[in-house]
């Protein structure tokens, strides 16, 4: 598909971000206030910040990248993996 499509459907996407040099817990703090991110974390690595981010269609999801997370102050990059599959693990 087209990301310049919409396909109607909820999509869901792993946004990895690279961050300025001690800009980590900002973006990490920013990224959380957000309605589409449902998971944020702080990793050790070559990237800075993972967030799990869902919205409405891939238009949506590619509108909420571009004018919302690589907006944030200190952002310098991000990479976006977009979720094909999924399945929770229950906790024993």
């Amino acid at each position: 598909m087209n990301l310049n499509e919409s396909s109607g459907k909820p999509v869901s996407a792993i946004v990895l971000v690279n961050t300025d040099a001690g800009g980590e817990e900002e973006v990490y703090n920013r990224l959380r206030e957000m309605k589409e991110v449902s998971q944020v974390f702080i990793v050790y690595g070559v990237y800075d910040v993972v967030a799990v981010v869902e919205a409405s269609d891939m238009e949506t999801l590619r509108n909420f990248i571009s004018s919302s997370i690589r907006k944030i102050p200190k952002v310098r990059s991000t990479l976006t993996m977009i979720i094909m599959e999924s399945k929770l693990q229950e906790k024993a």
